[in-house]
């Protein structure tokens, strides 16, 4: 069981570099790789061809500007595709939201928010999850965690604001 993430460009790797740390620190291993839609389309379909055989349950895909690279991976495989579309200088990722959201009917991607690398990550924990114990537990216990932080920040701004 793994989670293969894959970028359009190795600028994307500063945005990505948050999913490739909560997934390993939910002990899911990571397979990242830089692969263009565009650029080496061949390579592309390839890599989404043969995931499922290389273990990979759910591919992560970030792109940027025309972001075709999401849509492409789930074209060529039956695995769970989660797109997480990069801010680029134009637009700060509006296009590359669009572009991934816009997928045609029949070819679903999973798409989180603009530079959304965190939650791309949770999303695929999530799916895997469903058919893996240890993993449920570690997703409850991030849950619990992330629960006791707001009542951590409740109970200071409470103080900070009392009569």
């Amino acid at each position: 069981m793994s989670v293969a993430i894959v970028m359009g460009s190795s600028s994307d790797a500063s945005i990505m570099d948050d999913a490739v740390q909560t997934l390993r620190s939910l002990g899911v291993p990571v397979e990242v790789r830089v692969i263009s839609a565009h650029r080496t389309p061949d390579d592309a379909i390839e890599f989404a061809r043969t995931a499922a055989d290389r273990g990979v349950q759910v591919l992560i895909a970030a792109a940027g500007g025309a972001a075709h690279l999401a849509g492409v991976l789930a074209a060529a495989t039956p695995l769970p595709v989660i797109g997480v579309p990069v801010a680029l200088a134009n637009l700060g990722g509006l296009d590359s939201l669009l572009a991934m959201v816009q997928m045609p009917k029949g070819v679903p991607v999973a798409t989180v928010a603009v530079n959304g690398a965190r939650n791309a990550a949770l999303l695929a924990v999530r799916i895997l999850a469903l058919s893996d114990e240890r993993l449920a537990g570690e997703q409850d216990r991030f849950r619990r965690e992330l629960a006791d932080q707001v009542h951590t920040m409740d109970a200071e701004v409470q103080a900070r604001y009392a009569d």
